[in-house]
């Protein structure tokens, strides 16, 4: 029964058995919520201050500041392209699976006050709003907040001058380094309460929302998965072959994680773990730590998916017809509008009611129909934003030169079992490099 003591064995189990007592004691499942709010917090407590320091730390070894130009650059780039991608996969699938034919939904039944509240929130998102988002109003204030993108913004500038300092910027990354080791500890502390969390999450899902909602949507959430699986193995497959790895045996080594997003909803809840484990693959420290953390923010490829599919979903099910043009019109502000809610709460729903938005014809009260389901959905977009990122940090790497394609081939080759069985011997592990 040693298998029993691996974390994502836990995980799973934890999920199965939330979701029985959700499903058979549906009151006891919603008050089991503070049990996934405490690790998620537990979790967000660290991150800020583990970004900062990973990244500044990372930037400040870099040889000059035109590897860092080229780095951020070739990861937006590839960012646009495999969004752009996500985008077009999600309006595609919402044209060959029609999930919302059949609805025929009447608008005037549906609550307003339930669309109300995101559709506010879309309201005062503009353009100049997410750059002024970018920009911390204090040092410590983005760090204190949890703020993923103000963070990286404030780690780059202090990584920076630090290239600007000759010795004492060495130092001064060297101690940043060392910081670091103690929010990594944290984590792997922190993770061991993993499937208490997944217990919980999966007990209040399942116990608020019920089973009927996922019934009654079921066909909208199996053709976002659906969709979101042919996404992962045609679009990031192709595009792991191309970099010489299979995207099969890299979502096999990120299993771990991969079920702690499950179960939680978040991938922000595996941050510092899939940038170790890039580390462990051969990425090096300052490409995963430029790559990762802006990746939460730009690279959203299960937020895209969603995004186009649940549009075409919402005119489908009440009968509105789109034309070429507001669909391309759409497809242009999802790209814009899938980065501007980062970090805010229901950014799922601020952002597909910024979108809708821009087509007056889908009455923007219908995304009450999706309100049910949307944990549901969120699990989704949160584990393919999760392997998007990671298959984008090594790919950046790789082309700049910066992976060790050695070390990635043996280890994935050998798989995260060996670094379990490792930990299940006690037995000494060099976290971020080779074993």
């Amino acid at each position: 029964m040693r298998f029993l003591k691996l974390i994502y064995v836990q995980v799973i189990i934890g999920i199965i058995l939330g979701s029985l007592v959700g499903w058979l004691w549906p009151k006891i499942g919603v008050d089991l919520k503070p049990l996934g709010d405490i690790f998620v917090n537990l979790v967000k407590m660290v991150i800020a201050p583990l970004v900062f320091c990973t990244v500044a730390g990372g930037i400040a070894h870099m040889s000059n500041l035109k590897q860092l130009g080229r780095v951020g650059g070739k990861a937006l780039i590839y960012f646009e392209v495999i969004s752009t991608f996500a985008l077009f996969v999600g309006l595609a699938a919402a044209f060959v699976l029609h999930p919302g034919n059949g609805f025929n939904i009447d608008v005037k039944s549906l609550d307003p006050k339930i669309a109300a509240e995101y559709v506010g929130k879309a309201a005062e998102m503009k353009p100049i709003d997410y750059l002024m988002h970018l920009v911390p109003t204090s040092f410590f204030g983005a760090l204190a907040n949890g703020d993923i993108l103000q963070t990286l913004v404030i780690a780059i500038f202090t990584g920076v001058v630090c290239t600007r300092l000759g010795e004492t910027g060495t130092k001064i990354a060297h101690g940043l380094e060392s910081i670091s080791k103690i929010f990594f500890g944290m984590i792997h502390i922190i993770v061991k309460i993993a499937p208490l969390a997944a217990f919980g999450a999966m007990g209040f899902t399942i116990g608020k929302f019920g089973i009927h909602a996922l019934i009654q949507l079921g066909f909208l959430i199996g053709a976002f998965y659906l969709t979101s699986i042919v996404f992962i193995v045609v679009v990031l497959g192709a595009v792991c072959a191309l970099s010489g790895f299979s995207v099969f045996r890299f979502i096999a080594y990120i299993r771990e994680e991969l079920f702690i997003v499950l179960g939680t909803s978040s991938s922000e809840t595996v941050l510092p773990q899939l940038m170790e484990k890039m580390e462990r693959l051969g990425a090096s420290k300052p490409v995963v730590g430029l790559v990762i953390p802006a990746g939460y923010s730009f690279n959203l490829d299960g937020t895209n998916i969603y995004m186009t599919l649940a549009t075409l979903f919402l005119a489908q099910a009440t009968n509105t017809h789109l034309t070429a043009t507001q669909i391309a019109t759409l497809l242009v502000v999802a790209m814009l509008t899938s980065k501007g809610a980062t970090g805010v709460t229901g950014a799922g729903f601020i952002v597909l009611a910024a979108t809708l938005a821009v087509v007056p014809t889908i009455p923007v009260a219908a995304i009450a129909i999706l309100v049910g389901i949307d944990r549901f959905m969120s699990q989704c977009r949160a584990l393919v934003n999760l392997i998007g990122n990671g298959v984008a940090a090594l790919v950046v790497a790789a082309w700049e030169g910066e992976l060790d394609r050695d070390k990635l081939k043996l280890e994935l080759k050998r798989g995260p079992g060996y670094v379990e069985e490792l930990e299940l011997q006690g037995k000494p592990i060099i976290r971020g490099g080779a074993h």
